[in-house]
């Protein structure tokens, strides 16, 4: 008992300053909106750059490695892309993305041109209006969230982000 009392003594000074940072962060982003913009506009939904807050868009570079995939599979089973969110990374959270073939019941699915992406109940919160691309880059090839609307910041590799 008097371990997991000295184990919050120690860590909670670091919580209490990431609150502190993310609220800085905030504040902040909410004061450099223009006097007519509340943050609940910032991203609209009627606009045709980006997705509707309720979904999730999946890019054409998305759309086309999962077609490639979906058709290198061997076992005849259609896989779908699951994204899910967890704790850690640099910046608080991050995107974790795999292939599965199973819907569990609290499972949202997203569909275009025969393409399906899964996010769990808990993890759509996270990603709400989110836009899932596919990058080839010197350094990897993988599947990640070029915008997501909920987060306030992140790392530069967009692996991870705070809300």
């Amino acid at each position: 008992m008097t371990s997991s009392r000295s184990l919050m003594r120690r860590i909670t000074p670091f919580f209490m300053a990431r609150i502190r940072h993310n609220q800085r962060l905030l504040s902040s982003y909410t004061s450099a909106l223009p006097e007519t913009q509340s943050p609940s506009e910032t991203h609209s939904p009627s606009s045709p750059s980006s997705p509707p807050l309720d979904s999730i868009h999946m890019t054409d570079n998305c759309i086309r490695k999962m077609k490639e995939l979906q058709s290198d599979e061997a076992s005849g089973k259609e896989k779908m892309l699951r994204l899910s969110i967890e704790a850690g990374g640099c910046s608080g959270f991050q995107y974790n993305f795999s292939l599965d073939d199973k819907i569990d019941a609290d499972d949202r699915i997203f569909e275009k041109d025969g393409v399906k992406l899964v996010v769990d109940k808990i993890s759509f919160d996270f990603v709400k209006g989110a836009t899932v691309d596919y990058v080839e880059e010197l350094i990897r090839s993988a599947f990640q969230v070029a915008t997501n609307p909920s987060a306030v910041g992140g790392c530069s590799c967009k692996i991870s982000f705070m809300v």
